[in-house]
């Protein structure tokens, strides 16, 4: 294959993935997700309920979609924030997504240490009824599924 040819090919990729990222973060408001304000997470009609109903839900004054969906570290934040918003934008685009969403299992995991990141004094005090347990671990979205969002 000729240089020019290989040069030809580089610029097209090239060109592809910068307007596919403009397009991303200017017209699709990507860069919005980069913040911890909660109505980023409404940029998509599909999560309209879930915000409203965080809106109407008793975390509302004390913690944002991120306080709950996401790592309390800077990498783990960012890294599950690329991970959901790569997945929400190609079930978006595809039209794949159900219609009833379901968290990941990997999301599970994060919900669940936030809250008892901000709970653990309560956690503590009810971990140790072996009813609770899921596993071998409290599980607090066992009887808590709907607290951020009702």
């Amino acid at each position: 294959m000729k240089l020019s040819v290989v040069i030809v090919i580089i610029g097209v990729l090239v060109g592809l993935a910068a307007g596919l990222g403009a397009y991303t973060f200017v017209y699709a408001k990507g860069y919005s997700y980069l913040t911890n304000d909660p109505a980023a997470c409404a940029n998509c009609h599909v999560m309209d309920s879930y915000y409203s109903g965080w809106l109407k839900g008793p975390h509302r004054a004390v913690a944002g979609c991120n306080d709950c969906h996401t790592p309390h570290n800077f990498i783990g934040k960012y890294a599950t924030k690329a991970s959901n918003g790569f997945w929400h934008s190609f079930y978006f685009t595809t039209g794949a997504y159900p219609d009833n969403l379901e968290i990941r299992p990997r999301n599970v995991g994060v919900t669940e240490d936030a809250c008892r990141y901000c709970h653990q004094a309560i956690v503590d005090a009810i971990a140790s009824h072996p009813a609770q347990m899921k596993g071998g671990r409290f599980s607090c979205i066992r009887c808590h599924d709907d607290v951020g969002h009702m």
